[in-house]
């Protein structure tokens, strides 16, 4: 069995933003190995984006963007205030937006390119986020 070191899980923990904890208990149970770990990290997240898929997502922010004359207004929602001030949920609106804008995909395209995305960011915060809306003008 492997030593899991502090810089085995503070790199972990910078790769995909986890917790201390839990990435400890991934790296023990990959036996060490950082990829593996994050294999397995990035499948325990399915599962609890899954599990929290049924949990009501009313907060969240409205965004608007406007480049070339034509704009782009985007709602994404999670299930607490706080989360909707978090940098990595704004983070993640904000990329949404942009590629709204770039592309103006409809809210199915939307949802379908980012469902990996959301997934992760789920696993990290611990909270149901879902892409709304959509609208150009």
């Amino acid at each position: 069995m492997a030593t899991v070191t502090a810089a085995l899980v503070k790199e972990l923990r910078e790769r995909t933003g986890a917790g201390m904890m839990e990435c400890k208990k991934a790296l023990v149970e990959a036996n060490a190995d950082i990829e593996l770990a994050i294999e397995n990290m990035r499948k325990s997240g399915a599962a609890k984006a899954a599990k929290k898929a049924g949990n009501i997502a009313a907060e969240g922010t409205i965004l608007i963007k406007e480049a070339d004359g034509f704009a782009a207004l985007l709602e994404v929602n999670c299930q607490t205030d706080f989360v909707a001030k978090d940098s990595s949920f704004l983070a993640f609106a904000n990329e949404v937006l942009a590629v709204a804008l770039a592309e103006r995909l409809d809210i199915a395209a939307l949802q379908a390119k980012f469902e990996e995305a959301r997934i992760a960011l789920v696993a990290k915060i611990g909270e149901n986020i879902t892409i709304r809306r959509v609208h150009y003008i």
